[in-house]
């Protein structure tokens, strides 16, 4: 595939994989590591702090809302059910910070994922 037929936020991602110190496969070891992990584990630097999350959804919201109706669809479960007590269910619309800032984390995870898949790498 080339460079231009990804989107913005899988070319993000992408530059975060090969800038990691230990390469993709280290990156995607880190954000996936058996029992925890992800953005929330503080691995993806500049996903960190609500300021660069919220920042980061509404970059690639378009994206992101991609990817979640697949994944509803998918799944045929609410967007509650899919984020558990993390999603606060008085902002279904993700208004507010709280939920921008986990859907700016399942964007950059799933896209990750989807990487991943890409590039051959097993998570």
């Amino acid at each position: 595939m080339n460079t231009q037929d990804y989107t913005r936020l899988q070319r993000h991602v992408r530059r975060w994989l090969k800038d990691y110190d230990e390469g993709p496969k280290g990156a995607l070891r880190d954000l996936f590591y058996p029992g925890g992990g992800g953005c929330q584990s503080g691995v993806v630097g500049h996903l960190i702090y609500y300021t660069d999350t919220v920042k980061f959804y509404k970059r690639h919201r378009a994206e992101i809302s991609a990817l979640l109706k697949e994944l509803i669809e998918s799944t045929g479960e609410p967007i509650h059910a899919l984020f558990g007590d993390g999603w606060d269910s008085d902002d279904p619309l993700a208004d507010d910070t709280h939920n921008q800032n986990l859907l700016a984390w399942f964007g950059f995870e799933e896209t990750a994922r989807q990487v991943a898949d890409d590039m051959g790498i097993e998570i």
